[in-house]
């Protein structure tokens, strides 16, 4: 059934144009603003108690020669690629693990397969993407 789900899913084109930004900026205000502030560039609530500030995710792209590291950004959010510079920033893989999966492109043109949720929070970080460079 798991298979079934992510082949409807992965064969949508539109999914992320339609479904994805709105969805992940739902994620994305439950689950992150608290840190990184609801416009995803600012210093949220708790970023005050944090020893490590939390960066300006709206110029991911900009720090990484105008490419959005879609791939990176995966790794560090579910967890896979903890970095020591992301402090006390929780993994959420087991949060946004789910039976709906989605294929997203990466910019090298190879297919990434993660949960929808994911997903969803991955699109949404790239439309809030600035290519002014950011100071953090």
């Amino acid at each position: 059934m798991r298979l079934a789900t992510t082949l409807a899913i992965a064969a949508g084109p539109g999914w992320a144009q339609s479904h994805g930004v709105e969805e992940g900026r739902d994620l994305f205000l439950y689950f992150c603003a608290e840190c990184h502030g609801k416009d995803a560039a600012s210093l949220g609530p708790m970023a005050e108690m944090m020893a490590l500030q939390p960066p300006d995710l709206t110029h991911l792209a900009a720090r990484n020669y105008g490419e959005f590291p879609m791939a990176a950004v995966a790794k560090q959010i579910d967890g896979r690629q903890p970095v020591a510079a992301h402090g006390d920033m929780p993994m959420f893989g087991p949060t946004l693990d789910e039976d709906q999966f989605v294929t997203l492109a990466l910019p090298s043109g190879q297919p990434m397969m993660v949960s929808r949720s994911l997903g969803s929070v991955i699109t949404y970080l790239q439309s809030v993407q600035s290519l002014a460079e950011g100071t953090d």
